[in-house]
């Protein structure tokens, strides 16, 4: 795609509207997790070396169009001018007469952070009039939101087609990772997908049965697919009706010359409990009255085999309960392996979604990954391989 960055576009002088993600999670008025905001300091400090005014847009919570004070971004302005490290000022809305003042107003060196673009429905409509309106507040559009890109919203694909659009450096970021590890990879290509259920993840599995070269099947999905193979999984859980999907995504893996790896030994319980008892069985031997929580130390040998020959690795999805030990062995030691072998160079390594995420910082080797996607949404339709509305938006060519 031809899409340009900050470093295309002269931004001296210019009102910058700057699409981001500060959608942050609050407990009793107070963020708890703000590194969706520092994830867009080097956009906006760029923007204000260039000599730009950076007119911050975003969504918070679901208002459904409708001004809700609870949901307000004016209850963030202080983290977000603490840390960014500049001072912000705060619009009570993000079109009309506040905002024109507001931008009217912004001094060089400081930065406008708008009201809740959802506060109007406008926004989620992805309206024209709305779009229109935002436009008219500045010279330059800059998304630096991929987590928002799935969505055809006025912020995101509207506004986008009204000014000279160009990518922040998130976005950026975002894009060249995911072309690094999809598009145009360097083979062999690895994926690994877990989770609970085949169900959520069909067009997933589709797309990459006809991309990569081996397929890593873990967590629930994974006894959905023993099952389909004619293996007990005792009270595993497990999509038994899904069964059909299951064989014909391993019928397509086979045509494409694609390597499905499924547990070949298994972590079982009586109960699903932190400490609870468990056994290390054959992946066909698991107790009726036992339930599958993990893949087994063979199994991970296995995935460690693949890691070493792959180029490319794209995960999304835990191997097994990794939430309570001991159930998190599998996750934890494929994370550390994946890690190794990109800190050594050898591998390119790209993970997104929250549970993904949650399990790579768990193991405490987040920061040795190639990339992670702070995006939930976006980073899977984009595995899916579909055309995300606010990355289009972006494509001059």
């Amino acid at each position: 795609m031809a899409w340009k960055t900050l470093d295309d576009i002269d931004l001296d002088g210019k009102v910058v509207l700057t699409r981001v993600d500060l959608n942050v999670p609050m407990e009793d008025g107070a963020v708890t997790d703000a590194t969706r905001i520092e994830r867009i300091k080097p956009t906006v400090h760029d923007i204000l070396n260039a000599g730009g005014k950076p007119v911050l847009m975003a969504h918070f919570g679901r208002p459904k169009g409708a001004v809700a004070p609870e949901m307000s971004l004016g209850l963030i302005r202080e983290t977000v001018e603490t840390v960014l490290g500049v001072p912000v000022d705060f619009a009570e809305d993000c079109i009309g007469v506040p905002a024109k003042t507001a931008v009217a107003s912004l001094e060089k060196g400081r930065v406008l952070l708008l009201e809740n673009t959802r506060f109007h429905a406008g926004e989620e409509s992805n309206d024209a009039m709305f779009a229109a309106s935002l436009a008219a507040l500045g010279d330059v559009y800059v998304n630096d939101a991929f987590s928002a890109a799935h969505r055809a919203h006025a912020s995101t694909e509207a506004l986008a087609r009204l000014r000279v659009p160009a990518a922040g450096r998130l976005m950026e970021a975002e894009l060249k990772a995911l072309e690094a590890a999809l598009s145009e990879p360097e083979r062999p290509l690895v994926a690994v997908v877990g989770g609970a259920k085949v169900s959520t993840k069909l067009d997933l599995l589709g797309n990459l049965v006809r991309k990569v070269n081996t397929l890593v099947i873990g967590g629930g999905m994974a006894n959905t697919f023993l099952a389909a193979k004619g293996i007990d999984v005792g009270k595993s859980l497990a999509e038994h009706d899904m069964a059909d999907t299951a064989r014909e995504i391993m019928a397509k893996a086979e045509e494409a010359a694609c390597h499905i790896l499924l547990p070949s030994d298994v972590v079982c319980a009586r109960e699903f409990a932190a400490g609870a008892e468990n056994i290390t069985v054959a992946a066909d031997a698991c107790p009726s009255d036992h339930m599958i929580l993990d893949a087994g130390p063979e199994t991970v040998a296995r995935i460690a085999e693949v890691f070493q020959a792959a180029k490319t690795l794209i995960w999304n999805g835990p191997l097994g309960a990794f939430e309570i030990d001991p159930f998190d062995a599998a996750t934890m030691a494929a994370a550390a392996q994946a890690a190794e072998l990109t800190k050594a160079g050898g591998l390119i390594s790209v993970a997104g979604g929250g549970d993904t995420v949650a399990a790579l910082n768990q193991a405490g080797v987040a920061g040795d990954f190639t990339y992670i996607s702070s995006a939930g949404g976006a980073f899977l339709e984009w595995m899916e391989g579909k055309t995300l509305p606010g990355v289009a938006a972006l494509d001059q060519s």
